[in-house]
């Protein structure tokens, strides 16, 4: 009865994230494609926008590497919001040439108030500017200098909103910096990647995107307010029928949590964030699947992207309640086989994820800075840090969270990431 029921629930599982799989073989011919688009792409006008709480340390960098595009500095503004700051943040961001307005409300916190606030303030204040489109960054980032010109080719081609290439500053900190970015790369080329070019939806992950400016304008500016506001924004743009588009070629740098503490806090309002996704959007989602619009595929994967965290917790904790029962009635005999069945299990989905993390590792060696033998190492360590999820997603499902800002203190440039090999 016990192995019918793990048989059933494997088959599930298998037959909902089989296309996954075949991402993975996808992004291969992907790669191997060339861009079809080479004409020089018009040059349209961008504003940044950039929400930051208490990011002295990091925020000068940011706006250095974004001065230093290979742009027509005409053609951009950078807009800090210092949200909440109690250092000096605004400051060293006015100094470093932004323009900067600055937010208290300790009632609505989070990252989409601050960028609803700016929006806002663009709107009264800048709206002769006439932006094309805006990006959206976290304080703690790097720009590479092609950054813009990359982004804008893709813009051309007509998607309205566009998510780039997620490295990291901190890959070789330790394992669970390396965890996180080696699970961005994985998400970049072996998600979006595929995507794009089958021509399905990309989805956002958290920083380095572009919207379009008529999009915020049908939308009412920024209104996505739950603890995950980068896959709601992500649902609901697919929900409406956008396209969500993906480029490669736009590199950018993304500083890690580096203690377990905050990576549980962090991962832990994720966890919820999808939990409130799935909550708000899942009807919309379900009848998006089947209503024939061009979009069915799109709205299955993106039911896929939040509703295993919901099922693998359930389960988790259903299925272990009746191995338990089992136990308890049938023996030390059955308690054995659940040893041993577990163990193997455990062991099948490590090579699983080890598996994952070696075909991106391989495939971004020269993108990750990073010396070698820590890419190897590392390797070993990034199936643990994605089975710390389990533990992170069930102790969601209970516990009320709200936004708090992760400290970022990782101070490098683009010529410190360079050296490193």
């Amino acid at each position: 009865m016990l192995s019918h029921f793990i048989f059933y629930i494997g088959l599930l599982f298998t037959l909902v994230f089989v296309y996954k799989v075949v991402y993975i073989i996808v992004a291969f011919k992907a790669r191997r494609s060339k861009d079809s688009n080479e004409k020089e792409a018009p040059l349209r006008k961008y504003a940044f926008l950039i929400p930051a709480r208490n990011e002295e340390l990091v925020i000068g960098q940011l706006i250095e590497s974004i001065k230093n595009q290979n742009y027509p500095k005409e053609l951009y503004d950078i807009f800090v919001i210092a949200d909440n700051c109690t250092d000096n943040t605004a400051q060293f961001a006015r100094e470093a040439g932004a323009i900067v307005a600055e937010r208290f409300n300790d009632k609505l916190v989070g990252k989409g108030y601050a960028l609803k606030h700016i929006l806002n303030i663009i709107e009264m204040n800048y709206s002769s500017k006439n932006y094309d489109g805006y990006f959206v960054f976290d304080a703690d980032n790097l720009l590479d200098e092609n950054y813009i010109h990359e982004m804008n080719k893709t813009f051309n081609q007509g998607y309205r909103v566009i998510t780039s290439y997620r490295n990291s500053k901190n890959y070789d900190q330790n394992w669970i910096t390396s965890g996180y970015a080696l699970w961005f790369l994985y998400e970049a080329e072996f998600l979006n990647r595929p995507r794009m070019f089958l021509k399905t939806s990309c989805a956002v992950s958290g920083t380095g995107f572009l919207v379009n400016a008529n999009v915020f304008k049908e939308n009412g500016g920024w209104v996505h307010h739950l603890l995950t506001e980068d896959i709601e924004f992500t649902v609901a743009q697919i929900i409406k029928g956008e396209k969500i588009g993906y480029c490669s070629s736009a590199v950018f740098y993304d500083e890690q949590p580096s203690t377990f503490s905050q990576s549980w806090k962090q991962r832990l309002r994720w966890a919820k964030g999808f939990y409130q996704v799935f909550i708000k959007y899942g009807k919309e989602l379900s009848y998006g699947m089947f209503r024939g619009k061009g979009n069915r595929f799109s709205c299955f994967d993106m039911m896929m992207t939040v509703l295993p965290v919901v099922i693998v917790s359930m389960l988790c904790l259903i299925g272990n309640m009746l191995i338990l029962l089992l136990v308890s009635f049938e023996g030390k005999g059955l308690f054995q086989t659940y040893l041993i069945g577990g163990t193997l299990g455990i062991l099948w989905i490590y090579g699983l994820l080890f598996a994952l993390g070696l075909i991106t590792t391989i495939m971004e060696w020269d993108k990750i800075r990073c010396p070698s033998w820590k890419k190897i190492l590392y390797l070993f360590t990034f199936p643990l840090f994605l089975f710390t999820y389990l533990p992170i997603s069930i102790v969601a499902l209970f516990k009320k969270i709200e936004w708090k800002p992760i400290p970022h203190t990782v101070v490098k440039s683009l010529d410190d990431l360079r050296q490193r090999s």
